[in-house]
């Protein structure tokens, strides 16, 4: 039933590219349609890197879900860059890793209840977040006092993105060989799509995605005046949620259907992809655009690190039920309002 009405909503992408080039469309509109397109073009790359990585076994197939899998909060994030948003692109990254950690992974719980979560996987991707929170501190501090876009700060963001990628490889390699069993076993791919039909939706998605999201950041701006929220709350809650929002009904639905394990696992591991992937791949790949510094606020940096550690308390022994998963979206809901109060960062 999900997967029709997702189905359905793939009109939204051409629809509103030839409203917006055809007709005069109002910010907020224009925001509130791009926003709901991205969502149903998140799940169509989701579902297409999937399929691909079928034929292409589990080392490519990690490498496009990867690369693909979060390609619309990348596109959203480089826009931003190009727009001179820079504390947009910042607040949607640590919005998604926040709301992986506490709304996914609160909602699974609800819907999945009581279970055991897999300790290990969860332990390793927690810690790689730690790793990374930590790692953010260092180019962050430096631009809580001073001008915090200034050269040195995003010069200094190289060997951290550096490193976190490297971590991120280091990971990536043990979890598939720790996993390469469970892919060999679940031999039941043959039925898929072609790799051809795969890749070609894969890039046609991501085309319309691209276009998709150059709407969205057009008219954040806009938008936000107009509602009277900030840039920063709309980046970190709105769009962190939507360009993850396929992702997240699909954690959910997994629960739902007696799979918790991997329901967090999808939660957990989401969360540390972007910090230690997405994050480093946004600051590297915007020196082609104009160099971005990793200056999170102490608000973000504060935020991460409580999100972490609420986690790290309720998932302790991995074991889950649906109260835990109340404390976590309490506790995403509490960030929200901090991030509300906080608002854009001032001068």
């Amino acid at each position: 039933m999900l997967h029709r009405i997702l189905f359905a909503l793939l009109g939204l992408g051409p629809l509103l590219i030839v409203l917006h080039y055809a007709t005069g469309l109002g910010s907020t509109a224009e925001f509130v349609l791009a926003a709901a397109a991205l969502v149903p073009l998140a799940w169509l790359i989701g579902e297409s890197t999937e399929h691909a990585a079928e034929h292409t076994g589990p080392g490519i197939g990690g490498f496009l879900n990867a690369t693909f899998g979060n390609a619309p909060e990348l596109i959203i994030a480089l826009l931003a860059v190009h727009e001179g948003l820079t504390d947009v692109v910042r607040g949607s990254l640590t919005g998604s890793v926040i709301g992986n950690l506490l709304l996914v992974m609160g909602f699974s719980l609800v819907a999945g209840g009581k279970g055991q979560a897999d300790h290990h996987s969860g332990l390793v991707s927690m810690g790689v977040i730690a790793a990374a929170i930590g790692l953010f501190v260092i180019p962050a501090a430096m631009g809580w006092s001073g001008e915090p876009e200034r050269h040195a700060i995003a010069v200094a963001s190289i060997p951290i993105s550096i490193v976190l990628l490297v971590v991120y490889v280091g990971v990536t390699w043990m979890a598939l060989r720790r996993h390469s069993a469970m892919h060999i076993a679940s031999d039941e791919a043959v039925h898929g799509w072609s790799l051809r039909l795969s890749l070609v939706v894969l890039g046609v998605a991501t085309v319309v995605t691209a276009l998709v999201a150059e709407v969205l950041v057009g008219s954040l701006e806009e938008f936000a005046h107009k509602v009277g929220l900030s840039d920063f709350f709309v980046a970190a809650v709105i769009v962190a949620i939507v360009g993850n929002a396929a992702e997240h009904g699909g954690a959910v639905i997994v629960a739902a259907r007696g799979k918790i394990a991997l329901a967090v696992e999808i939660a957990l591991a989401s969360a540390a992809q972007v910090a230690v992937f997405l994050v480093p791949a946004v600051a590297l790949l915007a020196w082609l655009i104009d160099p971005l510094a990793l200056s999170f606020r102490v608000v973000e940096i504060a935020c991460l690190a409580a999100a972490l550690a609420v986690v790290a308390v309720t998932m302790f022994g991995g074991r889950t039920s649906r109260l835990r998963g109340w404390i976590l979206i309490a506790a995403y809901v509490g960030i929200a309002i901090v991030f509300f109060i906080a608002g854009d960062r001032a001068g």
